[in-house]
């Protein structure tokens, strides 16, 4: 019997998958763990392995399309076998090349043999009937993702959120094109990752009450101790250091060692229930061309100075070639996004959710400050802390700003 190739959920937010690529045309063999096609999400090309052995027939969905997730993209046949009239039903009409400024082609998902509709079981189905609730509202965790009726059971005992502010309809595009003169500009059209940011952050500020806490630190005591540990730091056989630590990582560290100071702190909202973790999962925003990606530190606490150092510059390298993998960016407590390398000297930063806090980060800047009643140079770095007030109140806020300045302040305490 055909083996249905599925489209699988790679991201969390992931509700469709362009495939970019097949590495296995129609009519040829595949063996069962070989790659077989490229789904492209907003922040990687994820290759997916064949799931059995055989001929790769009724290929439903081509290169540049897009298929919601569980629904079949393919058969595999075993040599000899017929094929089946019933997947042939299913094929995915031909569709014309599409225009750069046009969203690609959504192919609804392959009809299950339990019915029409999203994958579920019969005892599901009369489940959700009952309980007045949609299919296409739950997720499954069933094979392949069928729906199953513990599935609705747990959407059924989900309490009813208020519903959304209405807001005001934004201009249809043709009407913002005729604001400025034709020929005056050019049209970029939006792709998966920006329109993934704009929807993720929009959201974030219309849902999550933002409020901000700033302190400023003086970094001369950081500067010194990285100048000595990047002088002392091993070298290979051509004599290159094996790292090179930034202030950015020193930054990560601290952070990762305030919040284990202040564990009030390291939580996420979870709508029923607030989080409160034991590690300190730390996110830093990496600028790429068209957007930008948050790759997670794990357990910063437990790790050195230099370890933090390789793995962000491993991470980020990943993250510019578009080739990280959801356990590199899911997940986390808070974050950081550092434009300090811009001469940007103070600013905030918008929480990327499920995160509760995110930390802005200034450029290190001389300014002369008095010191027993003499003034004196030194080098101050301004940090903004944007924190949901949902998880974390204002004191505990100003707590954790407080641990982290500490830790700038005097870097041999990160250490410790």
């Amino acid at each position: 019997m055909a083996v249905e190739v599925i489209l699988p959920k790679v991201d969390m937010d992931m509700a469709t998958g362009k495939i970019s690529k097949w590495h296995v045309r129609e009519g040829e063999r595949v063996a069962k763990g070989a790659v077989l096609f490229e789904i492209e999400t907003d922040k990687a090309a994820m290759e997916i392995e064949a799931p059995a052995d055989g001929i790769l027939r009724n290929v439903l969905v081509g290169e540049g399309l897009s298929a919601p997730v569980g629904s079949a993209v393919a058969y595999i046949y075993a040599e000899g076998e017929a094929v089946s009239a019933a997947a042939v039903k299913t094929e995915a009409p031909k569709t014309e090349a599409l225009a750069p400024t046009k969203a690609a082609a959504v192919v609804q998902p392959s009809s299950s043999k339990d019915g029409e509709g999203p994958r579920a079981t019969p005892l599901a189905r009369r489940l959700a009937k009952e309980a007045s609730l949609s299919l296409s509202n739950i997720s499954g965790s069933g094979p392949r993702g069928r729906i199953v009726a513990e599935d609705v059971r747990k959407a059924a005992e989900k309490p009813v959120s208020a519903p959304a502010p209405v807001l005001a309809p934004a201009q249809p595009d043709d009407a913002i094109h005729k604001l400025y003169q034709s020929g005056s500009f050019e049209v970029q059209p939006v792709d998966g990752m920006r329109r993934t940011i704009a929807q993720r952050l929009t959201l974030s500020k219309q849902t999550v009450p933002h409020f901000y806490l700033s302190v400023t630190a003086n970094i001369g005591k950081l500067m010194a101790a990285r100048e000595s540990l990047n002088a002392s730091a091993p070298r290979d056989a051509e004599k290159k250091p094996l790292w090179r630590l930034s202030i950015n990582d020193f930054v990560i560290k601290a952070m990762g060692r305030a919040l284990q100071r202040v564990p009030a702190a390291n939580v996420t909202w979870a709508g029923d229930a607030i989080l409160r973790h034991r590690v300190s999962d730390v996110g830093v925003a990496v600028a790429v061309e068209g957007g930008l990606f948050t790759p997670v530190i794990r357990a910063v606490e437990t790790k050195t100075l230099a370890a933090i150092s390789q793995e962000m510059k491993a991470l980020a390298a990943k993250a510019r070639a578009r080739k990280l993998v959801p356990s590199e960016y899911q997940g986390g407590t808070t974050a950081i996004s550092n434009l300090g390398m811009f001469g940007i000297e103070e600013f905030t930063a918008i929480i990327n959710p499920p995160h509760a806090s995110i930390l802005a980060v200034g450029a290190g800047v001389e300014r002369f400050v008095p010191v027993n009643g003499q003034p004196v140079l030194a080098t101050q770095m301004t940090c903004t802390l944007s924190c949901d007030h949902r998880a974390v109140d204002g004191a505990v806020g100003a707590e954790l700003l407080q641990a982290f300045r500490s830790f700038i302040e005097d870097p041999l305490l990160m250490l410790a």
